[in-house]
């Protein structure tokens, strides 16, 4: 009875108001002017892009104690908690793959920070844990991020990320006896790693000036060669470019481990390709295909022929095949021809091709002989995402995975031979996938395209726009927005909340087009785009401005802050995460400049500046009423640096008219997302269903437990 007096006590305290008071911290402001092409522009809290200072650090703390204080004293927090934990708590499992004639799996019993690595002597033997990320520190913060195993079998290469950071480590093991040897890497980034007889290949950058590894702009990338049992100093130069220190450079072998590709790149898009032939001493790199227009992605080496995917001469992709011998554009042999659909990837297994397409950003699995012959597809059920095939070049054993909104990752096992799939792996959730409905729709955009969005819902909702609803975006860098599982997202769901994506410009869902077509001078496409995703789940009676939510992290983050700008009557909750939120020097942080073929750059002309500018998150903050915000970032974030998070909020709290509040919160020893723990992704995302709950009248179902 206690706990329930206490409960309605702060659900009465803050139905009385908009928002408990919140007191912001003070954030000083400078008087910085930075000049472009005679247009001056204030940058008054540049102080806050210095990280290490004392002060920064004082601010963060500050704005955190503010944040934390209001998110404990929001109702329901506990039982969020608690709801979100039992979701969670399911046994995981990956698709199997093969590496030089072992086979590995990754398992998480359900609340591991992190997924363990398991192999096994053959694919029907029990597996066995040979790696556990959760046993390399105490608080699940230093992740698994890669990995490559020795030609013999003997050795295991692998990768490990600390605190959410993009620097890696690199490591090797006896697979054996599960020792580690002496050898120990550093300085890793933007790297696979890939074994060759007594060594292995990787990239990395010289070691940065102590105080500056998280925010100093990456430059000099340069591709090594290790040999087990040797001094880092040692390593071998195999490539490097000091006329160009802006391009990015990985090597990685075929699975005959006889071919060495180079791919060099300058942007998150559009590479060239090399080839060098690791069995002659003396070869040096083929050129097959260079320039940054277009993308070249290896397949497999057959019969001394490069087979690659890329969108050179076909916006939606196809597969050619390459002479090593006679590598010009003219000799260039067609596999599989463009289609009316995105081929999102390409494996090679059991000697065939499985290629995988994008059908109005749905999977799509079809089946090629090496010569490109139709052989059929792979059945894929509903509106799901599918992985590729995993298996190796010559075996008839397969993996694949499927999920979708309603649905976690099953694994199928698949003949190569026979075409067919059994169900290897089927999770056991704690919620009925039924009770859900997944749907596509499209709608209209402002310059009238036609754009598809995702809705997720319980089955006999009314459409009477009186639903909360979540709208959720990223639109850029070619990157598609397929359906996928979400623990979190099934929990809003179940609480009465409709989830939407939106499959807006600048993503890859319809090829190459689809993606230039929110970039650059047309940004702005992907910003309308997203606003008429919200006024469709408005006019359409799923919801209404008062119950409507936005979500979306890194260049969604931007998409959000953008928006909320643009539109703030729009919606009632924002929720940018890890945002590139000052357009005018982004470039200018860690490896921001390779994001300039989305973007273009404050000094790459005026025309590109005064767009720029026009609707760059921190440089757009008015004097008018917000929703309620919730900003996330990360100390260890050296992707998009949080200094980008930090001037935003300070700028929203400056002008911000209206009544409701305008929080950051700033995790500590995480980065941009990848690898983070999964309590500190319950924690965040428990934070973060309080907020949105109580801003737009969600009151939760008691848990089960």
């Amino acid at each position: 009875m206690k706990n329930l007096l206490i409960t309605l006590t702060v659900v009465m305290a803050f139905s009385c108001t908009q928002k408990p008071d919140v007191q912001y911290p003070e954030t000083r402001k400078d008087q910085v002017v930075d000049n472009y092409f005679g247009v001056d522009v204030e940058d008054p809290y540049r102080w806050l892009e210095d990280d290490n200072s004392d002060e920064t650090k004082a601010w963060v703390e500050a704005q955190n104690k503010v944040t934390f204080d209001y998110l404990e004293k929001l109702p329901y927090r506990e039982q969020i908690n608690q709801r979100l934990t039992e979701l969670w708590d399911y046994p995981k499992t990956g698709s199997p793959f093969n590496i030089s004639g072992r086979w590995f799996v990754f398992k998480n019993d359900g609340l591991q920070n992190q997924s363990v690595l398991y192999t096994m002597d053959d694919i029907d033997s029990e597996p066995y844990v040979l790696l556990d990320p959760n046993k390399l520190s105490d608080d699940g913060t230093v992740a698994f991020s890669g990995m490559d195993v020795s030609p013999c079998g003997k050795y295991m290469v692998y990768k490990i990320a600390r605190s959410g950071s993009d620097w890696n480590e690199i490591f090797v093991m006896d697979i054996a006896t599960q020792q580690l040897l002496d050898d120990h890497i550093k300085w890793v980034k933007f790297s696979g790693v890939s074994c060759y007889n007594d060594g292995f290949f990787y990239s990395a950058y010289d070691q940065p000036e102590a105080g500056s590894e998280l925010s100093k702009s990456n430059k000099g990338q340069k591709v090594f060669f290790h040999r087990y049992g040797t001094p880092q100093a040692a390593d071998e130069l195999i490539f490097s470019n000091a006329e160009m220190p802006h391009r990015m450079y990985g090597a990685g072998v075929d699975e005959s481990r006889r071919y060495l590709f180079l791919n060099e790149s300058e942007s998150t898009s559009g590479n060239g390709l090399y080839i060098k032939d690791l069995s002659n001493p003396k070869s040096e790199f083929v050129k097959l295909a260079d320039g940054f227009e277009n993308d070249y992605i290896p397949i497999e080496v057959i019969d001394g022929k490069v087979l690659v995917n890329t969108n050179k001469g076909a916006a939606k992709y196809r597969v050619v095949a390459i002479d090593i011998n006679n590598p010009m554009e003219a000799n260039w042999t067609v596999i599989i021809p463009e289609s009316e659909n995105t081929l999102e990837g390409v494996s090679f297994c059991g000697n065939k091709l499985f290629a995988l397409y994008m059908e109005d950003a749905k999977s799509k699995m079809q089946i090629f002989d090496v010569s490109g012959k139709y052989l059929g597809d792979v059945d894929l059920p509903g509106i799901c995402s599918a992985s590729g095939i995993s298996g190796t070049q010559n075996g008839t054993t397969a993996f694949y995975s499927y999920s979708s909104y309603n649905t976690p990752g099953t694994i199928f096992k698949y003949n190569t031979e026979t075409g067919e799939s059994q169900i290897y792996f089927q999770p056991d959730v704690k919620f009925n996938p039924d009770d859900f409905i997944v749907k596509q729709e499209f709608f209209t955009s402002k310059d009238g395209t036609q754009i598809p969005m995702f809705i997720v819902h319980k089955k006999g909702i009314e459409l009477n726009g009186k639903n909360p609803a979540m709208l959720y975006g990223y639109g850029g860098f070619n990157i598609s927005l397929t359906p996928g599982f979400s623990t979190s997202v099934i929990y809003y769901i179940e609480n009465g909340g409709v989830y939407a994506v939106a499959n807006i410009r600048g993503g890859g869902e319809y090829g190459e087009q689809w993606h230039k077509a929110g970039t650059l001078l047309k940004k702005q496409n992907v910003f309308d785009d997203f606003i008429a995703a919200a006024e469709h789940l408005i006019d359409a009676g799923y919801t209404n401005s008062d119950q409507l939510a936005i979500r979306g992290g890194s260049n969604g983050g931007l998409l959000v802050g953008a928006v909320t700008n643009q539109r703030p009557d729009l919606f009632k909750v924002a929720l940018p995460a890890v945002g590139v939120m000052d357009m005018l020097r982004y470039h200018q942080f860690t490896i921001g400049y390779a994001w300039a073929t989305d973007y273009g750059r404050s000094d790459d002309s005026e025309e590109m500046f005064k767009y720029l500018y026009a609707y760059s998150p921190v440089h757009n903050v008015k004097a008018q009423d917000y929703p309620a915000i919730m900003v996330t970032t990360a100390d260890h974030d050296d992707r998009v640096v949080p200094a980008h998070s930090f001037k935003y909020i300070s700028r929203v709290q400056e002008l911000n008219t209206g009544k409701l509040p305008t929080l950051i919160r700033i995790d500590v020893k995480a980065g941009h997302g990848s690898g983070k723990p999964t309590a500190k992704v319950i924690e965040e995302m428990t934070d973060m269903y309080a907020f949105v709950f109580y801003h737009t009248g969600i009151k939760p179902k008691k848990s089960t437990k």
